[in-house]
């Protein structure tokens, strides 16, 4: 059990200073609008109608979205974040929770690409992941909530904010669809800026948040570091040594991997900011979704590293695979 001192240091910094400020606030939060929108503006009729045909990857995708990564966090929570005292993993653990059931971010579009995964296949696993999400994420994250928070003094989890959050949040990833529908230059062009918004949120974060927050990043327990990098990594080892098992191609397993592995993090922390606002325990409610952001990239980068020097030479020996 980590020692009372270093706890009480990590709540005095989150109550004394503003772990995200309003101007960072608004502009986190709008950065998400522009990076859903630039991800409805990706999609076209016919990708969902290619996807239809072949839909092995989209139903294992949705099963690794949204049954192993609930649970990977469920389980990370209760071996490692309940380790330590109650006041502090309570609000870590709904942060690490929401983490796990949120649906697959963008992100995960380009390290698919630098893989040589199937690209097609990402984008159309983050879109039906995304709309599955406003049913889905509040329904695990429910489900495995109830399991963890059962004492009266204990976080309660706004379901219903939740679910109002994810409805507003899905409006410009159809509108994004819609612009795309009626002008493909425009919504080719929007759903580029999606992308690098995408990898912008994360330079932020690390440009701003990190440096203001320093204090609380060196306070914090080794073992909430650990749940927020092992969530990526484990959950990207396990969705593609599945994929793999059931014999799937390369391509497609390394694809499936990476979109259950690279969870929405600009999402999850927007959910926070918007659902937990007048909470005081936010800045600890953010911390996995943050580190989780900060670190993802560097996991799938190795990640990608890998499939790019382990799996390309056997990809061609196996053409006839799913």
């Amino acid at each position: 059990m980590i020692a009372a001192p270093l706890i009480i240091a990590t709540q005095t910094v989150v109550n004394e200073q503003d772990v995200v400020t309003p101007f960072e606030q608004a502009l986190l939060v709008g950065l998400v609008f522009v990076i859903m929108f630039g991800l409805g503006a990706g999609l076209t009729p016919r990708d969902f109608k290619l996807a239809l045909r072949r839909p092995y990857g989209l139903i294992i995708g949705f099963v690794t979205q949204f049954g192993i990564m609930p649970l990977l966090a469920y389980i990370f929570v209760v071996t490692v974040l309940f380790q330590l005292p109650r006041e502090y993993a309570a609000p870590v653990a709904l942060g690490a929770l929401l983490m796990g059931c949120v649906p697959a971010g963008t992100t995960s579009n380009i390290f698919t690409y630098f893989s040589k995964g199937n690209l097609a296949l990402s984008v159309i696993m983050t879109t039906n992941s995304t709309l599955w999400a406003i049913l889905m994420t509040p329904l695990v994250l429910a489900f495995y909530g109830s399991l963890l928070f059962t004492e009266s003094s204990d976080l309660q989890i706004p379901i219903v904010n939740i679910v109002v959050t994810l409805a507003t949040l899905l409006i410009p990833v159809v509108a994004g669809m819609i612009l795309r529908r009626y002008s493909a230059n425009v919504g080719a062009v929007m759903e580029l800026l999606g992308g690098f918004f995408g990898l912008f949120f994360i330079v932020f974060l690390m440009a701003t948040w990190v440096p203001r927050n320093w204090a609380l990043l060196t306070s914090t327990p080794w073992q909430t570091y650990l749940v927020a990098i092992g969530l990526g990594l484990f959950g990207i080892a396990i969705a593609y040594a599945i994929a793999r098992a059931i014999r799937m191609h390369p391509s497609n397993a390394r694809t499936i991997g990476l979109e259950t592995g690279i969870q929405n993090g600009p999402l999850a922390i927007a959910i926070v900011l918007l659902t937990f606002s007048g909470n005081p325990d936010i800045g600890l409610i953010l911390i996995v979704p943050a580190l989780y952001s900060l670190f993802i990239v560097i996991v799938s980068t190795v990640v990608t590293f890998y499939f790019r020097r382990a799996n390309l030479a056997e990809e061609q020996k196996i053409p006839n695979l799913l």
